[in-house]
């Protein structure tokens, strides 16, 4: 085995790089792009980039774009030309939504058309991995791979990382040990390690379920505020609660905990959201104003886990159909769905009024 990273762990750099504020390069076929988070860049960095050769572009995404009012001729990307005067100030209110109200005239802003946009797409999709607002400057490079050995800085790949980055990473089983639990004392945690660097996951598993027949599962996405801290603003805590005391009643079941902050967001751009639900927009209008999707977070994880534990089929606990739906194209059969109406508070009644009208939850 060589000693040089392979691209995976290329890409993990990369991710790192862009939190820091340190720029990347990527390197496609037609030529290159420099690109920075926009959330991360400093006005020293900012300053160093227009002094280099050709045009800078903020990316954002279409979502973001729709509440700019800026034109996406890409589809699912815009490429905002950056005018002379648009100092760190200027980009990162465009970025970040927080002060859209109070500032809401950020334009006119022309946005470019015409020419491959991979290099931009791709741009968009490593930060987002990195867990950071969907916005990126890039700036075109003739030569990439000679600025990313001068300036010491990751080189991508882009042709290859494309695809790579849409499949889903290799997950290493690392460890399992007894945990007794209040809702079931016969209880194991099971540690699962994707082999990109992103975050593990885990999978609590009740006595010993038999393979054979449909195990109660559920798929629970990590929620900070909810399942430590006790928030109302959400249903995610009593959820957690609840699964596990049917699984520690009926005896057995799986319940498999998916660091997916958020809805697949993170947790800071999660407070961003609560922040604009504060100002009035729920929690879909939220996340589009960000730049996100309704829900970025991926269910094969779920399947990939239940698959690699023996399971092949099911008895969902979840009022999420999309849940279902990713279980049986991933090869998990769905025997049966088990509600869980629980954790219904004064605070959080809006948001689960937009979960069903929007997301089609069966609340």
């Amino acid at each position: 085995m060589p000693l040089a990273p392979d691209l995976g762990e290329i890409l993990a750099r990369a991710r790192a790089d862009l939190r820091m504020g340190v720029p990347v390069v990527l390197e496609g076929a037609g030529g290159g792009a420099l690109v920075v988070a926009a959330e991360t860049l400093s006005a020293a960095r900012l300053a160093v980039l227009r002094r280099q050769p050709g045009e800078i572009d903020l990316v954002l995404t279409a979502r973001r774009a729709e509440t700019l009012k800026a034109r996406a001729y890409d589809g699912d990307v815009a490429r905002v030309i950056l005018p002379p005067e648009a100092d760190l100030g200027w980009l990162q209110a465009l970025a970040d939504p927080a002060d859209d109200l109070d500032k809401p005239m950020k334009g006119p802003l022309s946005t470019r058309r015409g020419g491959d946009v991979a290099l931009h797409r791709l741009a968009i999709t490593l930060v987002k991995s990195a867990r950071l607002l969907p916005a990126a400057l890039v700036l075109p490079l003739a030569a990439p791979q000679r600025l990313a050995e001068a300036e010491r800085l990751t080189l991508v790949d882009a042709e290859a990382a494309a695809p790579h980055m849409l499949a889903l990473a290799r997950l290493d089983h690392v460890v399992q040990a007894r945990v007794p639990l209040r809702a079931a004392e016969n209880a194991r945690l099971h540690i699962f390690r994707p082999e990109d660097g992103s975050d593990e996951h885990y999978a609590i598993e009740i006595g010993r379920p038999d393979r054979a027949q449909p195990v109660l599962a559920r798929l629970h996405s990590a929620c900070f505020t909810g399942d430590l801290l006790g928030s109302l603003k959400c249903d995610c805590g009593p959820q957690l609660n609840a699964a596990l005391a049917q699984m520690g009643a009926e005896g057995a079941g799986v319940l498999l905990y998916l660091n997916q902050e958020g809805r697949g967001i993170g947790l800071a751009n999660k407070m961003r959201a609560y922040a604009l639900q504060d100002q009035g927009f729920d929690t879909v209008e939220a996340n589009h104003r960000l730049g996100f999707e309704d829900d970025e977070r991926d269910f094969r994880l779920g399947a990939e886990i239940l698959r690699r534990m023996g399971f092949g089929a099911v008895r969902l606990l979840t009022n999420n159909p999309a849940k279902m739906a990713m279980m049986e194209r991933c090869g998990i059969t769905v025997a049966e769905r088990v509600p869980l109406k629980v954790g219904h508070t004064p605070q959080n009644a809006r948001y689960l009024a937009t979960k069903a009208e929007k997301s089609g939850h069966l609340l």
